[in-house]
């Protein structure tokens, strides 16, 4: 099985795996209308949190297209996950892979989206030899688009109208990076 250096420390945090006492610190962001909103369905609920948390606790092989990781966000000394960074082989044989970031609303705003998904993304270049890395967020997600940004990430497509959440077209971008790209931006 594949999988992640973990846990990693930064300047402010501690990414590590997930575990199962993590269920209350999930649901506290998973299970909100503003978090789910730009992720193309309703909020989780309670027990849904709870088998997302089994399969992330279970790990993935990382070898198959779907396959994903995600990292649980805690803040330096504290126990406590205020959000997640995952990423999922888009494209194995390609080496393509999405990052994605999820955070609860009362930590917004820190940097810790863009603290966290630097730090994810370079072992996703680093350990599991991706050769393009690519979010793809909501246009009305402006906290994305600037973790995006400040990644270096370069806005590759506006996909308009591409996606339905209940009664509402979503519209979408694309930011990509490549590893030669990644590696020249961090020397």
């Amino acid at each position: 099985m594949t999988t992640l250096s973990l846990p990693v420390s930064t300047e402010r945090l501690l990414l590590r795996r997930f575990t199962p006492d993590d269920l209350d610190d999930l649901y506290a962001y998973q299970g909100l209308p503003d978090v789910a909103r730009y992720l193309y369905r309703p909020p989780l609920t309670r027990e849904q949190c709870a088998q997302l948390l089994a399969r992330r606790t279970a790990g993935t092989a990382w070898a198959e297209d779907g396959d994903a990781l995600a990292v649980a966000v805690c803040p330096a000394g504290e126990a406590k996950v205020v959000g997640e960074v995952t990423l999922k082989l888009a494209g194995a044989r390609t080496r393509q892979v999405e990052i994605g970031w999820s955070l609860n609303p009362a930590y917004e705003g820190r940097g810790y989206a863009t603290e966290a998904a630097r730090a994810t993304a370079g072992s996703a270049f680093a350990e599991l030899g991706a050769h393009r890395l690519f979010a793809r967020l909501d246009v009305l997600n402006t906290g994305s688009v600037r973790v995006c940004e400040r990644l270096g990430m370069r806005r590759e497509a506006h996909l308009v109208e591409n996606d339905l959440d209940g009664e509402r077209w979503g519209s979408e971008y694309v930011y990509a990076t490549l590893a030669r790209e990644w590696k020249a931006g961090r020397t």
